[in-house]
């Protein structure tokens, strides 16, 4: 049976409505579907690495399909680029450039007050609450490149009115690369409203379970 690794969004949960869409609308098609908790229950500690070795424990070495929201999605694009194994790849809304994008919308002032503190309050939607994130992220986090070379075929869900991560980001990786196919929908970053569509898009792009 065809695995499914479901990455969910920064500040969110396996218990996400996307991932809880995602999962039961793929399951009931077939296919394996697993979502991981990519802060393995340490949000404060949260690092892109450690998010990738969480990755790297549930796929456990065999091929998947990723599927990744958000700063998922740029999490689904690090691991293919770097396993060959990979088998396909969703990504909706990707934060790409993510390392440079939290430094540009925080500010300089800022990025030096959490570094300084160690650690930055933030709202988890996943917990309803705020929780403290640590610098690490951001430290961690420009280790990595803004745009992974995944060579798998690679899909992508952006809304046109997204202003967390802007869709030119999206286009600009989708325009360099021709396994890479890019779906523009009249959403903002969270895709709720074209749920559905998307997932008739996802269902059509992968292989048979």
């Amino acid at each position: 049976m065809n695995r499914i690794l479901y990455l969910h969004g920064f500040a969110s949960s396996p218990a996400s409505r996307k991932a809880r869409f995602f999962r039961e609308r793929l399951t009931r098609a077939g296919f394996a579907v697993e979502v991981p908790d990519l802060a393995a229950g340490d949000f404060e500690g949260l690092t892109i690495t450690g998010q990738l070795d969480t990755i790297v424990r549930a796929a456990a070495g065999e091929p998947v399909t990723l599927i990744g929201s958000s700063m998922g999605g740029y999490l689904a694009a690090l691991y293919a680029a770097r396993r060959p194994e990979t088998v396909r790849v969703v990504l909706m809304a990707p934060a790409f450039g993510f390392a440079r994008r939290w430094r540009e919308r925080l500010g300089a002032a800022a990025v030096e007050e959490w570094k300084r503190t160690g650690a930055l309050e933030v709202f988890h939607y996943g917990e309803g609450r705020t929780c403290r994130l640590g610098y690490g992220l951001l430290e961690d986090g420009e280790r990595y490149e803004d745009y992974p070379e995944v060579t798998q075929p690679c899909l992508i869900f952006h809304g046109v009115h997204d202003d967390v991560v802007p869709v030119q980001y999206s286009r600009d990786f989708a325009a360099r690369r021709s396994n890479v196919r890019l779906e523009v929908a009249d959403s903002g970053h969270d895709l709720l409203n074209v749920l559905n569509e998307m997932a008739d898009g996802v269902e059509a792009f992968l292989p048979l379970p």
